[in-house]
């Protein structure tokens, strides 16, 4: 699971960076998924060769301001040239397919394939064997959701060198018991569970903006291996924080902590925050490690691999299932 970032500015791009677009690579599946679609992620696709449009699955839309929204159209129009995509479900708050249909009809624009637009509500909307997907609302100017993406737990390894010296022949009964089944064989029974290791838990991440601080987003954090966060403000604007409903990167912190998570990627920056700046986002970083020691700040084209955690038991997520 790979997590690449499309834009990391608030409002409006500047000459570092783009407005937000997150990509999720699944390797072993051939998909990606996008997550907010500001303008000029099509762009930002062109510099990295890895991410092919004719492999964008799924689109997940946070909410209606401009600065997430309007890549989609371009985006969806360029995926309809050359390699197209099979079909791409997007999800997002009311209105969206509203937008969509308004913008390709006026500007004439056909889609050659397939896509569908999903009105998201609270809790679960995307179940596939190997992937959930959760949202819930967030606490903007504006009806905005977060989304909580799970893996499913992995089987545990097998023990092939202890089937061997109990004498089980290499076969099907292997398969039975790595699927937990009991095995009848040579008047003996054999449980599945004794050759079977702990099960690799999936890898959790969060994806939080816009929004200030609210409970829901550290239910969606929930054990998570990594929280991405709006950090539009550092603390000395929190008065601005409060009356935009943007965060600041100590309010990230605190959902991550909160959250018991494991990484915290700061992003969504405002773009008041230069090197030249009285204060600048090495500031907002350090704001957010008092708090949350393994805290990074996000840049354009940064990629992030979620490791794997070692077979061992979790927290129970609260407020949203696991």
């Amino acid at each position: 699971m790979r997590i690449t970032f499309l834009g990391t500015s608030s409002g409006m791009p500047t000459r570092q960076r783009n407005v937000s677009g997150v990509a999720v690579q699944f390797p072993q599946r051939s998909e990606w998924w996008l997550f907010d679609c500001g303008e000029g992620t099509q762009h930002q696709l062109l510099r990295l060769d890895e991410l092919r449009p004719s492999q964008l699955r799924r689109i997940f839309i946070t909410h209606m301001h401009g600065d997430h929204i309007y890549g989609l159209p371009g985006l969806l129009a360029s995926c309809g040239l050359g390699s197209t995509p099979e079909h791409i479900d997007i999800y997002g708050p009311p209105g969206l397919e509203e937008y969509l249909k308004a913008v390709l009809r006026y500007s004439e624009t056909r889609i050659p394939y397939g896509f569908r637009v999903h009105t998201v509500e609270t809790g679960l909307i995307l179940q596939e064997p190997e992937y959930s997907v959760f949202c819930a609302p967030l606490d903007h100017r504006v009806p905005a959701f977060g989304y909580r993406v799970v893996e499913q737990d992995r089987p545990g390894s097998f023990n092939v060198a202890k089937a061997q010296a109990d004498g089980i022949p290499f076969g099907p009964l292997y398969g039975q018991l790595k699927a937990g089944q009991s095995i009848i064989w040579q008047g003996r029974c054999f449980h599945g569970r004794d050759y079977v290791g702990d099960p690799i838990p999936g890898r959790k991440f969060s994806y939080c903006t816009d929004t200030i601080f609210c409970r829901n987003a550290v239910d969606l954090s929930r054990a998570a291996d990594l929280v991405i966060h709006e950090a539009t403000y550092a603390q000395a604007d929190l008065e601005l924080a409060r009356r935009s409903k943007h965060s600041t990167a100590a309010m990230a912190a605190q959902v991550a902590a909160e959250a018991k998570a494991q990484a915290l990627i700061l992003t969504h920056f405002s773009p008041r925050y230069t090197p030249e700046a009285p204060i600048t986002l090495e500031d907002l970083l350090a704001e957010a490690q008092a708090i949350f020691p393994n805290t990074m700040l996000a840049r354009d084209r940064l990629t992030y691999e979620i490791p794997r955690r070692s077979p061992s038991p979790l927290p129970v997520g609260v407020g949203l299932p696991r």
